[in-house]
C-alpha cells in the first residue's frame, strides 16, 4: 500500500501541470459548495440571533415578514404609523410586562436613526440572553443625546462628544438636514453582530424635537423655525410611532393578546411572533437556497467529470508506462489501484484547497460583508456537512475513476510497447 501511494504521488508529480488544473477545478467546486452552505447557515444564525426575549412586535397592518424586516432589521419601510394613544392603551394591558416603542424614518450619513425610550437598553436581547453594553459612554439622557452602534463609530471615526447632524429620510445623501438641532454622541455600544451596530439611537422626544417645526415632511418656512432651545420647552410627546416590542408576564397570554391586537378596533394593527415570522422568511428563501446548492452541486459534478476526462485523456499517453509496469511484475490490479489512488489523491487535494480558500475568503470578506450588509461570518471547525461533502467528492472521484482504471486493467502486456507507424 505504501509503495502504491508513493508511486501514485510520483506519477502525479510527473504530470503536475495538468494535475494542478484538475485540482484547481475541484477546489473551486468545493469552495462554491461549502461557501454557499456556510453563508446560508451563518446568515440564518445571524438573523435568528438578532432578537430574543421579545414576545410580540406590533406595527401597522402589514405582512409578518415586512413588519419584522423594517422593525428589527431596518430593511424597507413601514406601511403606516401607530398612534401614540393606541400604543399607550395596549401598553396598559394586564398581560404586558414591558414595552419598547420604535420610531424610524431619519438617517445619518446612510445609517438609520431610531427613536426609542431608555427601556430599549434594558429589554432588548440578542443571541438568546445577550444584553446591550457600552464600550464607551452611557445611554442618552438629554434631549439631544445620541448613542451609536460600533459600525457607525468605526465607519465615521466618531468618538464621544462628537456633534452629529441628522437628516430627514433614509438616503445616503440628504438635502433635508436637521442642522439647527445637532446631537451629541454620549455612548458607543459594544459590537452585537445585529442591525444595532449600524444604528443611531436617540430618544422619542429627540425625534419630535427635530420635526416639531416641519409640516408634512417639508422643511419649515423662514420665520417659522423652532430653535433647539425653544424645543426644550415645548410639548414633545410623540403623536405616532413606527412599531413597538412587547414582553409579556406569561407566555400563555401571547396568542390571546396577539389576537386582541390583530382585531384592534381603533386602527388596523398587526402583532407578530418574531420566531414565527423568521420561519416564514426562511420558507420564502428556501427556493433560492436550494437553487444555489443545486448550482454548486452541478459545479462539483463538472469538476469530477473534468477529473474523469483528464484521466481518460492521459490514459492513451500512459499506455507505455502501464506496459512497463506490467513488464516489471505489476499485476493488472496494481494498475487499476494506481489510477484509483491517483484519482482519490487529486480529489482529496482539491477538497483541502477548497476548504483552505473558503477560510481565507471568510477572513478577507467578513469585514466587507459586515460593513455592507451586517452579515457576520466567522471561521468554525469543519462540521458534519463539510465532512460529508469531502467524503462524497472523494468517493465519487474514486468511483468515476474506475472507468479509466478498468480500461487500463484490460491493457495487454505488449500494448504500448510496439511502435506505431
Amino acid at each position: 500500500m505504501k509503495v502504491l501511494l508513493s508511486l501514485s504521488i510520483k506519477s502525479l508529480w510527473n504530470r503536475r501541470f495538468s494535475v494542478a488544473l484538475t485540482v484547481f477545478s475541484i477546489s473551486i467546486s468545493v469552495l462554491l459548495l461549502l461557501g454557499v452552505e456556510e453563508i446560508r447557515t451563518q446568515t440564518r444564525d445571524s438573523f435568528t440571533q438578532t432578537i430574543s426575549g421579545t414576545d410580540l412586535i406590533v406595527g401597522a397592518r402589514s405582512g409578518p415578514v415586512q413588519l419584522l424586516l423594517y422593525s428589527v432589521f431596518h430593511i424597507g419601510d413601514a406601511t403606516n404609523n401607530i398612534s401614540w394613544s393606541s400604543y399607550q392603551e395596549i401598553n396598559r394591558h394586564p398581560s404586558v410586562a414591558w414595552s419598547v416603542p420604535i420610531s424610524l424614518g431619519d438617517s445619518h450619513r446612510g445609517f438609520r436613526v431610531m427613536g426609542t425610550s431608555s427601556d430599549y437598553f434594558h429589554h432588548y436581547r440578542y443571541a438568546r440572553e445577550g444584553r446591550l453594553a457600552f464600550q464607551a459612554g452611557k445611554p442618552f439622557a438629554d434631549l439631544y443625546d445620541a448613542v451609536i452602534g460600533v459600525e457607525v463609530a468605526d465607519a465615521l471615526s466618531y468618538k464621544l462628544n462628537e456633534k452629529i447632524i441628522l437628516a430627514h429620510g433614509l438616503g445616503q445623501v440628504s438635502f433635508a438636514k436637521h442642522e439647527d438641532k445637532p446631537f451629541r454622541v454620549v455612548g458607543i455600544l459594544v459590537r452585537t453582530g445585529t442591525p444595532v451596530d449600524k444604528t443611531v439611537l436617540i430618544s422619542l422626544e429627540g425625534i419630535e424635537a427635530i420635526h416639531i417645526d416641519w409640516q408634512q415632511g417639508t422643511m419649515p418656512q423662514p420665520g417659522q423655525q423652532v430653535s433647539a432651545d425653544q424645543a426644550r420647552n415645548m410639548q414633545l410627546q410623540p403623536k405616532a410611532i413606527t412599531a413597538f416590542m412587547l414582553g409579556l408576564k406569561s407566555k400563555i397570554a401571547t396568542f390571546q393578546l396577539q389576537r386582541s391586537i390583530n382585531e384592534y378596533a381603533a386602527e388596523p394593527l398587526s402583532a407578530i411572533l418574531p420566531g414565527v415570522a423568521l420561519q416564514q422568511l426562511w420558507s420564502m428563501l428556501i427556493t433560492v437556497e436550494t437553487a444555489l446548492l443545486v448550482i454548486s452541486a452541478c459545479v462539483a459534478l463538472a469538476g469530477l467529470l473534468g477529473l474523469t476526462s483528464a484521466l481518460l485523456t492521459s490514459l492513451n499517453e500512459r499506455r507505455r508506462e502501464m506496459a512497463i509496469l506490467r513488464s516489471v511484475g505489476s499485476r493488472p490490479w496494481h494498475i487499476f489501484s494506481l489510477l484509483v489512488a491517483e484519482s482519490g489523491i487529486i480529489a482529496l487535494a482539491g477538497c483541502c484547497f477548497g476548504i483552505l480558500w473558503l477560510y481565507i475568503g471568510i477572513i478577507f470578506l467578513s469585514p466587507v460583508l459586515q460593513s455592507a450588509w451586517g452579515m457576520s461570518l466567522t471561521i468554525t471547525m469543519p462540521d458534519s456537512f463539510e465532512c460529508i461533502v469531502v467524503a462524497v467528492i472523494v468517493a465519487s472521484s474514486v468511483l468515476i475513476s474506475t472507468i479509466p482504471a478498468w480500461l487500463a486493467y484490460r491493457q495487454a502486456l505488449n500494448d504500448g510497447m510496439m511502435p506505431r507507424l
